[in-house]
């Protein structure tokens, strides 16, 4: 590997399951250009029906959203987001006006992962029809939990991604958070990188990670594809895949064997 390389990238590693992976949640998602018509339900319903073998339970959400001028509050906005859930509510897809999501909080392989997201792509392809996507992103949460890995922090992780947890002002930190964005190499996407100590009762993302009643070390890793490039859905899966090898390759790099070994590494 060259000093110019990254380190994750030159050389992807192997999937490495663990039995009891400190993952929170897994998600992909494509957003393209606003598409009114998916906030009806006649709409909506073929992609339901193509996808409800699997997705069987149907919750819709309105969201909204403020607008604030000079004046104050000028406009307030409401808009439909479908969640199609599995039996169990591992698993969800989310349609909305302007994206579609696949997110789990039980997550087994790369491979069964990116084929439940190509079952739903195809069914937003024939259904929904966007010819365009805006950006493509897969996103990985960990957290590390519990007072004895908390304690053993520093050994799971690298010293560059410990920080002030590797030192003896660990015992006096509240939180400690860093963000990072790195280019992958042949303009094959962005990843962005956040990382650090949360309080208990906190979370940095209220919409992916529940807080919990005790300190904990995150990382959420989301790499990213942000161009405008057509749907076309052998070259998105072939991103999708690209992008999760490099959010797993960078994962490995943060960790180290003994992180491996705690979570129960298969042999």
């Amino acid at each position: 590997m060259s000093a110019n390389e990254i380190p994750w990238a030159a050389e992807p590693p192997a999937e490495v399951p663990l039995e009891h992976a400190p993952l929170v949640r897994v998600i992909a998602q494509v957003r393209f250009p606003v598409i009114a018509s998916v906030g009806k339900q006649d709409f909506i319903a073929p992609f339901q029906e193509m996808i409800r073998r699997e997705y069987p339970v149907l919750r819709p959400e309105q969201s909204r959203g403020v607008v604030i001028g000079p004046q104050g509050v000028v406009d307030t906005r409401t808009s439909s987001v479908w969640r199609f859930q599995d039996s169990t509510g591992g698993w969800r897809v989310s349609l909305a006006p302007d994206f579609l999501a696949l997110e789990t909080t039980k997550y087994t392989s790369r491979d069964d992962f990116l084929g439940r997201f190509e079952r739903v792509l195809v069914a937003l392809r024939e259904c929904i029809d966007p010819q365009v996507i805006d950006r493509l992103g897969v996103r990985y949460i960990d957290r590390v939990s519990g007072e004895e890995n908390m304690r053993d922090l520093p050994a799971l992780i690298r010293p560059e991604v410990a920080g002030v947890m590797a030192t003896p002002l660990a015992l006096h930190t509240l939180q400690a958070l860093s963000e990072n964005m790195f280019s992958l190499p042949g303009g094959a996407g962005q990843l962005i990188a956040r990382w650090g100590l949360v309080p208990a009762h906190s979370t940095v993302d209220p919409a992916a990670v529940d807080p919990i009643e005790e300190p904990s070390w995150l990382l959420d890793a989301d790499a990213f594809l942000g161009d405008t490039r057509p749907l076309y859905i052998a070259d998105v899966m072939a991103q999708a895949r690209n992008l999760a090898v490099n959010v797993y390759g960078f994962f490995r790099w943060v960790v180290t064997d003994e992180f491996l070994k705690r979570y129960g590494e298969a042999r």
